[in-house]
């Protein structure tokens, strides 16, 4: 086993209080950077986007919940989809401890996709999550937000995710091995799979009109990822080996 060096106590704490000195200024630049986020101009949205969900049909204002403020995960589970995307189960399952402490915060957090409701709430029993799903099925939601592309737009090499043409794994062609693979655990082929992306958008709603106020993709969602914060904490932190996340039903089945 590969390890870093072994040292006397003293040793150590010199080092560690080192790393301090990093850690804190890494944190005061996490601390502007929420300062900056907070600070970014709304746009309105004006357009009228439909959602299917446990209580009914449903509007984007209607996703508040009576709050002022709603977070949308943009979960990674197309139509054709037999079953979520991995890693946005392994996000998912930590907005359940999330979503009381954020309701009291004036805050609703819901996932949102593409799959039919009933494919949702199949999906939802299976993971034992409680947390407000609703589908896109139909509207123009997710294409707008950047987290679902055309196959025309796939085949023209036009996709724009994280704010930039291409240079994403999910954009290469021929899929890459773990693209691929991931795609078979959603029972689809590589190109279906990724016409759908992950994404975060956050949503402001006053006097009943309602403001795009922020969006994130790709690795700007790995601080979602409680797993993450635990793992880059551990000795050898997350030990990423192919496609190393599963469902956590999956563990025990080799």
């Amino acid at each position: 086993m590969n390890h870093p060096r072994v040292v006397s106590r003293a040793d150590w704490l010199a080092a560690r209080l080192e790393l301090l000195e990093a850690e804190k200024e890494l944190t005061r630049r996490s601390d502007g950077l929420a300062r900056r986020r907070q600070e970014l101009p709304w746009v309105r949205i004006d357009k009228e986007y439909r959602f299917a969900t446990d209580e009914g049909t449903a509007s984007l204002a209607d996703l508040f919940r009576g709050r002022s403020q709603l977070l949308i995960y943009h979960f990674m589970f197309g139509p054709d989809y037999t079953a979520g995307c991995p890693h946005c189960s392994a996000i998912a399952d930590g907005f359940g401890g999330f979503v009381v402490h954020l309701a009291n915060h004036d805050v609703t957090l819901s996932a949102v996709s593409r799959a039919p409701l009933a494919k949702l709430q199949g999906y939802k029993r299976r993971m034992g999550w409680t947390f407000p799903w609703a589908s896109s099925l139909g509207s123009d939601f997710n294409f707008d937000f950047n987290v679902w592309f055309t196959e025309e737009q796939q085949r023209e090499g036009v996709v724009e995710y994280n704010y930039r043409r291409g240079g994403h794994a999910m954009d290469a062609t021929p899929a890459p091995a773990p693209v691929a693979e991931l795609a078979a655990t959603v029972g689809t082929d590589a190109a279906t799979y990724t016409r759908e992306r992950p994404g975060m958008s956050a949503f402001a709603l006053e006097d009943g009109v309602v403001y795009h106020a922020y969006s994130a993709y790709a690795c700007g969602l790995d601080g979602l990822w409680g797993m993450y914060q635990w793992l880059d904490r551990a000795p050898k932190g997350r030990n990423e080996t192919g496609v190393w996340i599963r469902r956590h039903d999956e563990y025990d089945k080799g």
